[in-house]
């Protein structure tokens, strides 16, 4: 065989071991130009918004709307303090958040600040700003005895002396007059930290019900304080101040 035959040869046995590449110099076939005349060929990602798209988003916004709606009724409150009288553990203008769980779930503890419904004409020319919610120091639990023997003196509960100075206002008294107070069942006995500024039960003791609130007024537990910003923090209910207290009466 001749030497240009034999090379040939080799050449094909060569060739015959080569992959293809595709061939990019061949248009494909164009794209139609109106997608929605043309469904069948029309690329997804490049359509406009369908109502399925639109349902996709408003379905969950909605559903958003209506749990935040639930939440703010029934789980939490949102209140402005108008006054001095929880100072300096609340002050003027603050807006806090509560736990409205905290009455129906039998949560309520001794040092817990709560929001109340005003419960026998306590803001009787006050300037309520329109509200009838109060706020202050939940003290006396039902069955607690709470008292105070004035000026100089510490407050009481149950005969056992507490320790308020994590809480009431510097400078100012735990009661700078003396009172004694049996807590009824169903009721609270409540204090603003702000002893000197505050018309609470101490000051309450002939409206009818002996300055008590009823649990069933309380609308909620103070969680945090969130605006202003700068005032940002967690109510804090210094349960420990009433460790020493005997008996944990149940509201």
């Amino acid at each position: 065989m001749a030497a240009d035959d034999t090379r040939g040869d080799e050449r094909r046995a060569a060739d015959s071991h080569i992959i293809e590449v595709a061939d990019y110099g061949v248009s494909p076939e164009p794209r139609p130009r109106n997608l929605r005349a043309n469904p069948e060929h029309a690329d997804p990602e490049s359509q406009g918004y369908t109502f399925h798209d639109f349902l996709s988003f408003v379905v969950p916004f909605a559903i958003f709307v209506v749990i935040l709606a639930l939440l703010r009724v029934f789980v939490i409150g949102v209140y402005e303090i108008p006054s001095g009288s929880m100072e300096d553990t609340i002050q003027i203008g603050d807006r806090l958040v509560t736990n409205r769980l905290a009455r129906p779930m039998n949560k309520l503890r001794r040092g817990d600040v709560i929001v109340f419904k005003d419960p026998a004409h306590w803001l009787v020319g006050t300037d309520n700003h329109g509200s009838d919610d109060l706020i202050k120091r939940l003290i006396g639990m039902p069955g607690d005895v709470v008292a105070c023997k004035g000026s100089g003196s510490p407050v009481t509960v149950n005969g056992v002396a507490i320790d308020e100075t994590p809480y009431i206002k510097p400078g100012t008294e735990p009661s700078n007059f003396a009172f004694k107070t049996k807590v009824t069942a169903g009721n609270v006995f409540v204090m603003g930290d702000n002893r000197a500024n505050s018309a609470d039960s101490r000051y309450h003791a002939e409206d009818g019900n002996g300055g008590l609130v009823p649990i069933s007024k309380i609308s909620g537990v103070a969680m945090l304080t969130f605006w202003p910003f700068s005032h940002f923090k967690v109510v804090k209910s210094h349960h420990e101040v009433f460790a020493a207290v005997p008996g944990v009466p149940k509201s």
